[in-house]
């Protein structure tokens, strides 16, 4: 009789053990948001928010109001969509709110990277160093030679036969973008003997073209990945990929090459200073490469495709940028060599900030995840007041927050290239309940997690469509196509991408 008892305890222990896990004995608190399990243990609402984030965010908003708790495999997280939370919520100390925890395990299930402690602070420093200021200043110069030898290597001098090219928009300026920027982050073929200038020239087009087709096959697959449902075949070709990035891109190969940035030299440094094995430094370098540039391509095509939908917009940044040109004694003409941008010319196109700016709030959409350390409390727009429960995540949508918000961004749907200055150049603020508001647009995060590259990806993006504007004749081949729907698998990761692809058409422009 006493065993039987034993294994009956031990039964219905291990059963309530399975239910408590499975979320059952969840109850909210007085003191907490609204909280929603949804009706399948464990799951919850994963599957509805896997098939579209954004309309099951807004579903929740519209049942429980602006901050809510809902169950997500496993895991309880509390989204917060009043931006008048958000920057006590981004000051919060690391020992409360932490980003690292969800980050961590991201990267190692996306590029098999393992953070040490340092890594955040490693990457911060060499961020500032590089990427921002006078190491700005250095790399955009170098992006703007590798943009010239991707873009505009074939404009010989003299008359040019002014012929129409035709191509896909969205794989033209994905690749472009992607090639620029890793020459310029990675460095290039080394120049040896005579005619070693074109033959590394010709090699760096060739090899970025290539790696930039076996990235895209990897980006597909990343957002499955990053959920782990990837099904059997395509986790095998994720694999297959990582390994080859890691080859590609390993700290070997990447001292072979000429003109490496101190952005990726100074961070593999510091890394090995740290005691981390090499074959992990292989990894941590795939990582940079897709945090530098998985986004700029795919904002560069929205970019340049709202101003070709919309012709006032285009005649005016095209207007400020032949403007900042003359300014700067040069011009474009017939057997001009290509135009020498600076970042102190980028800095001098107020409209053409904007107009990026404006993209990114229509087509930028990350989440921001915070694992709630210790219990904390929320305050409130509107002065309610709740606990977030030690071990939850906190979770920020700014895109449907604050940029799509029509109490902040008046018809928040439309493109308005000119949304974010004023008539004199300066930024303009925005308001909510005649309240100015901080966030009012978050593509790059915020707080401790702000992107720090941010700089660098905004004159990367900026320097190829002033290039575009300043060398190039463009048009839509179907000038009444409607732009086209977003990929909704991909909310969460950053830039959001067309469901399919748009044609257009670019000749020199004299």
């Amino acid at each position: 009789m006493g065993l039987w008892v034993l294994l009956l305890c031990a039964l219905v222990a291990s059963l309530l053990g399975g239910l408590y896990v499975l979320g059952v004995f969840r109850r909210r608190r007085p003191d907490e948001p609204p909280l929603d399990k949804g009706s399948i243990p464990w799951l919850g609402y994963l599957l509805d928010f896997r098939k579209d984030s954004s309309r099951f965010l807004k579903r929740m908003q519209r049942k429980h109001g602006d901050v809510f708790t809902v169950l997500l495999g496993g895991r309880y997280f509390t989204f917060v969509m009043d931006p008048f939370c958000f920057g006590s919520i981004v000051k919060e100390s690391r020992s409360k709110l932490d980003f690292r925890a969800a980050a961590t395990q991201l990267v190692l299930q996306v590029f098999g990277y393992k953070p040490i402690e340092s890594n955040h602070n490693i990457v911060r420093e060499s961020s500032m160093k590089h990427l921002m200021g006078d190491g700005l200043s250095v790399l955009t110069q170098t992006t703007m030679e590798n943009f010239q030898k991707l873009m505009l290597f074939n404009l010989s001098p003299g008359e040019e036969k002014r012929a129409w090219q035709e191509e896909n928009l969205f794989h033209y300026c994905y690749n472009i973008v992607f090639r620029a920027g890793y020459l310029a982050l990675y460095g290039s073929e080394p120049q040896q003997g005579p005619g070693g200038k074109e033959r590394a020239e010709e090699q760096d087009r060739a090899h970025s073209n290539q790696l930039f087709h076996e990235f895209r096959k990897y980006d597909r697959l990343f957002p499955r990945l990053a959920f782990s449902v990837l099904p059997p075949k395509d986790k095998k070709e994720a694999e297959r990929l990582k390994r080859l990035f890691w080859s590609v891109l390993s700290v070997k190969n990447a001292w072979q090459k000429d003109n490496i940035s101190g952005w990726i030299s100074d961070q593999d440094q510091l890394l090995a200073e740290n005691g981390v094995p090499e074959y992990m430094r292989d990894r941590f370098m795939f990582m940079l490469l897709w945090a530098s540039q998985g986004n700029t391509g795919p904002t560069a095509f929205w970019l340049l495709l709202y101003l070709l939908k919309h012709p006032e917009a285009l005649e005016a940044v095209r207007g400020e940028v032949d403007k900042v040109l003359r300014e700067n004694g040069q011009e474009v003409k017939a057997g001009s060599r290509p135009v020498t941008i600076t970042r102190d010319m980028l800095s001098q196109a107020p409209l053409l900030d904007s107009a990026l700016e404006e993209t990114l709030r229509l087509v930028a959409a990350p989440l921001l995840i915070r694992a709630v350390l210790e219990d904390i409390s929320l305050k409130t727009g509107s002065g309610a007041e709740y606990t977030l429960r030690k071990g939850d995540r906190l979770a920020l949508f700014p895109h449907l927050a604050v940029q799509m918000n029509p109490d902040i961004h008046d018809e928040p749907h439309k493109f308005k290239y000119d949304r974010f200055v004023n008539p004199d150049g300066t930024r303009r603020d925005f308001f909510k309940n005649g309240k100015k508001l901080k966030y009012v647009n978050m593509p790059w995060g915020a707080g401790v997690s702000t992107c720090p590259g941010r700089f660098f990806a905004s004159a990367e993006m900026k320097l190829f469509v002033f290039l575009m504007l300043s060398h190039y004749d463009l048009e839509l081949v179907n000038e009444e196509e409607e732009i086209p729907g977003i990929d909704i698998s991909r909310w969460g990761f950053g830039t959001m991408q067309p469901v399919h692809d748009v044609r257009f058409r670019f000749r020199p422009r004299f």
